[in-house]
């Protein structure tokens, strides 16, 4: 058997139900692969995914498509790179109570927005304000990472960062009325997130390791969308006490399954897609240029 390592993004939730599901199923021992996920409550998120993956503390390693941005162009250089897509779709928005009567995102200048600190968030998100006509003048805080999301629901924060999938899910479930922010909607591209990531090194020591990783994942992802009652079953003992108490997890799962994409698309980035953002982010001097000719991603290990 192999081991290999993951690192989750976040405690497990529907995004990673693909790994759960084809860990539990034995798919991965099938392939010879012992997959041991690392969970970033068991060290209360003292270390991002990617900084585990630079340290050789993971081999994997789910964050968003920044991440691999971030590690290629830091001074001491992770070769990173992106090796498949959980999320055919964008399902992150910038929330609101709809009781604060924030009702567009030109209306949190001058309001308190808790962010995560990733890369790029804050000022997308000041970009976000600018394209609906405001100044981009909020008052942002760090709240600790794993408490974020209620800050905004006890009157903390105006507004956050939330995944409509999951945090979302949990709003509907308890009559909490949202308004919600999305990127499309104020002319911001934004990549794939989250995404796995890996060492280009060890992508080419261990190609085919990799490739039956990757192969494997996908069936996990895909065997959610005709399994439903049994994927629920299988990610439902993972999650938290407060998410079991808190979403409603079958609802969750059938709001993200087509999101998965299918057979064909499963996991797969789209170059132009990927491009329209990096090079965003250059017209928008938060990176240099350089980033449009670095390899950040690839769809080989689907060949």
């Amino acid at each position: 058997m192999r081991k290999l390592k993951l690192a989750l993004d976040w405690t497990p939730n529907v995004n990673h139900i693909g790994f759960f599901i084809a860990k539990d199923l034995g798919l991965y021992h099938q392939e010879g692969i012992d997959l041991e996920i690392l969970n970033p409550k068991d060290d209360n998120y003292s270390m991002t995914p990617g900084k585990k993956l630079e340290l050789d503390i993971a081999d994997f390693a789910i964050a968003p498509f920044e991440t691999a941005i971030s590690l290629n162009n830091k001074a001491n250089q992770v070769e990173a790179i992106a090796i498949y897509a959980i999320l055919q779709n964008d399902l992150s928005c910038i929330a609101t109570l709809k009781s604060s009567d924030i009702t567009s995102a030109k209306l949190l200048d001058g309001k308190t927005y808790a962010s995560y600190k990733a890369r790029y968030e804050d000022h997308i998100v000041k970009e976000m304000v600018k394209n609906d006509g405001g100044e981009g003048d909020l008052n942002i805080v760090y709240p600790d990472k794993l408490g974020i999301w209620n800050t905004l629901l006890s009157g903390q924060a105006d507004a956050t960062w939330i995944f409509d999938n999951w945090e979302g899910i949990e709003a509907s479930g308890k009559n909490i009325e949202l308004n919600k922010f999305t990127l499309d909607e104020v002319r911001i591209p934004y990549g794939y997130s989250p995404i796995v990531l890996t060492k280009r090194g060890n992508l080419i020591k261990h190609k085919a390791v990799y490739a039956n990783f990757i192969k494997t994942t996908k069936k996990g992802f895909l065997f959610a969308k005709d399994n439903l009652k049994e994927a629920t079953s299988i990610l439902k003992p993972y999650l938290t006490d407060y998410d079991l108490e808190n979403i409603d997890l079958e609802k969750s799962i059938s709001f993200t399954i087509p999101h998965f994409g299918n057979e064909q698309n499963c996991g797969i980035m789209k170059q132009e897609r990927v491009f329209e953002f990096l090079q965003w982010l250059v017209d928008k001097k938060l990176e240099d240029k350089v980033i449009l000719n670095q390899t950040l991603f690839t769809n080989e290990l689907f060949d």
